[in-house]
């Protein structure tokens, strides 16, 4: 990650609070079998190779235990109810926190990669491969100059005659003891031994073309047929995202459309009374700050948020929401603990959505959830009403999620070192917002709190710190925003 202009300055001050945002709708095929235990293995790996980095000298890091997933204690689908919600008030909802890393492997394995279409070039920029990029032919395809100059046969000087711009092709092979002009990505002529360039070439009073830095090289300045790659080669994997890096590559290979599989579709609902979209907070209201922030954020994940729209505090609006989305993942923000109108829970429950993460021991943002929802497979993740922890939600159950169902292999943390102590909670893992400096070192912000965006506004991730506290010089992970792709 880079080190953003301007970042490494001191950061002060606070955000205020703010709320959240969002609607979708899109039809789903349904995606090929997923070996559940591969990915899962995938993502432990992932987490105990980059999480599990608490400084050697303080022992391996211990998360909270987990109840083992068997078919007897896994999450149930909550009964539907046929009476209405209640508005409040509403028994409280008591959560079952899941350790941090469990919840990101929950949410990878809840997910298969959607389907697949082949797209042509100009269509398939932000996807993933779905298939591996194999070379349809050599690169490059013939042998061509690296260089403006001269095309030579043999040892000088050389007759000159003719010249081969780049797109044409060479009428004849070059004899011993002749050079014909080539411009810089022509074909070379059969007969080829190397190329003279222009600055280093001289015609004599005789005629002919001499070398004024001697005589260059068998093979000098010249692009090999195949130097870059064979026909059949793998140049990428599957999962590998098109980039606009990604699009020139096939097109020198030779490809006018790519297999990729399609982004998922996301609605985002944002739920509060107490929300303004415009102006400056007082008087008991607040900007929503996530109506603005996830719709961008979720873009530069990978997903394609078809809609986001602001919703009030009524159980009946947002069930009416939640069913009548069509799209791959639903994103609520607030509504995900026990107050008086967090109907969230509630409405789950009505509507026989199974919970598979019911809150996650981790600072801030543990009222989080995900659940999947009845019907085709589609999936809700509650994030908390907070910013910064709503934040630590995307980061959390998000970004596994949406990868895994674009196609893309599991995010990879940096290991990075800190600059200073961490404190920690006893329990539970703290994100918290750090920059990177000169060094690649984590830097720790201020401004951490779950309702200030103050931190992360200037940080280049989130590193982990796991229960306990991180101290100055201990290596862990950090997470990636995924904006700075923006």
């Amino acid at each position: 990650m880079s080190v953003p202009d301007g970042a490494r300055c001191r950061n002060a001050g606070n955000a205020g609070n703010a709320g959240n945002a969002g609607n979708t709708g899109n039809g789903r095929d349904t995606a090929p079998p997923v070996d559940l235990a591969a990915a899962e293995a995938a993502v432990d790996d992932e987490l105990e190779q980059a999480l599990a980095l608490a400084n050697a000298r303080r022992g391996p890091v211990r998360y909270a235990a987990a109840s083992p997933r068997t078919d007897a204690t896994a999450p149930a689908p909550l009964a539907p109810q046929d009476t209405d919600i209640p508005h409040p008030p509403h028994p409280p909802h008591a959560h079952h926190d899941t350790s941090w890393p469990e919840a990101r492997r929950i949410a990878t394995a809840a997910g298969s990669p959607l389907r697949r279409e082949l797209r042509p070039l100009a269509q398939a920029l932000g996807c993933a491969l779905a298939e591996p990029l194999t070379a349809l032919t050599d690169l490059p395809s013939f042998d061509t100059s690296a260089m403006d100059g001269w095309a030579v046969a043999g040892p000088g000087p050389w007759r000159p005659e003719g010249r081969v711009l780049a797109g044409e092709r060479a009428l004849a092979a070059l004899p011993d003891g002749h050079a014909t002009g080539i411009a810089t990505g022509a074909l070379l002529p059969a007969g080829t031994t190397a190329v003279l360039r222009s600055e280093y070439s001289r015609l004599g009073p005789d005629g002919l073309l001499h070398a004024t830095r001697g005589g260059p090289g068998p093979g000098q300045d010249v692009r090999p047929r195949g130097q870059e790659c064979r026909s059949g080669d793998e140049l990428l994997a599957t999962g590998a995202l098109v980039t606009p890096a990604v699009l020139g590559l096939a097109a020198a290979a030779g490809y006018d459309e790519l297999p990729v599989t399609v982004r998922p579709t996301v609605e985002v609902l944002v739920i509060g009374d107490e929300l303004l979209d415009r102006g400056v907070p007082g008087s008991g209201r607040v900007r929503d700050a996530l109506g603005p922030l996830l719709p961008a954020w979720l873009a530069a994940l990978g997903a394609d948020v078809v809609t986001s729209r602001r919703l009030k505090d009524d159980a009946d609006l947002l069930r009416e929401a939640v069913t009548g989305s069509g799209a791959d993942l639903v994103v609520t923000t607030g509504g995900t603990a026990g107050g008086p109108v967090d109907f969230v829970h509630p409405v789950l429950s009505r509507i026989g959505a199974r919970l598979l993460v019911d809150g996650v021991a981790v600072r801030p943002g543990h009222p989080m959830l995900l659940a999947e929802l009845p019907g085709d497979g589609g999936h809700l993740v509650g994030l908390p009403g907070n910013p910064l922890a709503a934040v630590s939600g995307v980061l959390t159950l998000i970004v596994p999620l949406v990868r895994r169902l674009a196609g893309r292999p599991a995010a990879v943390p940096s290991a990075v070192r800190l600059t200073g102590d961490v404190p920690g909670h006893p329990t539970d893992t703290r994100l918290v917002p750090v920059i990177l400096d000169e060094e690649s070192r984590a830097v720790p912000l201020r401004f951490s709190g779950p309702a200030m965006l103050r931190g992360i506004a200037t940080a280049d991730g989130m590193a982990v710190i796991p229960p306990g506290g991180a101290a100055k010089g201990d290596t862990t992970a950090v997470l990636e925003t995924g904006w700075g792709r923006l």
